[in-house]
């Protein structure tokens, strides 16, 4: 068995990483990664932005911003690949945005429940679609779905209006 090749070519990298090719060049693009040319003008990845890409997916998948994952990605030697003690250092950094992050998702969850039950979004206790129960005032049934709806926007308050339902 030979030896692994010391780069990729970015269809390698990208099959390796199960990231599509023109996500690579996006985060080559924001600095996240680094490339070298070849004397064709092809880009060669070092064997060890696989580990840098892994850590890119895993932090994008709990919603960590790309700019953050930059700076996080700064601190880190370029001369190796990423370690357990580098990934457990930046993690340690987002885990208090992570957990509030979770409240505010748990919170939203349980007003959505509520909001969604309603049905017609005109009910009285209906925090994100209707606060104090605006469209209620408007008459009864679910006012948005009514004809009229273009009066019904017009009338009610803007904080109403802005909901994306």
């Amino acid at each position: 068995m030979g030896d692994l090749p010391t780069e990729l070519t970015v269809g390698e990298l990208s099959s390796r990483s199960g990231v599509a090719i023109s996500a690579l060049h996006f985060y080559e693009r924001q600095g996240l990664i680094t490339s070298r040319r070849t004397q064709g003008n092809q880009r060669r990845y070092r064997r060890d932005t696989l580990r840098r890409v892994a850590l890119i997916r895993v932090a994008q998948r709990v919603g960590i911003p790309l700019a953050e994952i930059a700076v996080a990605l700064e601190d880190l030697p370029s001369a190796r690949p990423p370690t357990r003690q580098d990934w457990e250092h930046m993690s340690t950094r987002w885990r208090d945005q992570l957990d509030a992050r979770i409240r505010e998702l748990q919170k939203l969850r349980d007003d959505f429940t509520d909001c969604v039950g309603c049905g017609c979004l005109s009910i009285d206790r209906c925090p994100m679609a209707n606060p104090d129960d605006a469209l209620g005032k408007l008459g009864s049934g679910p006012r948005r779905l009514l004809e009229g709806v273009g009066e019904a926007k017009r009338t009610a308050p803007p904080e109403v209006v802005r909901c994306s339902c």
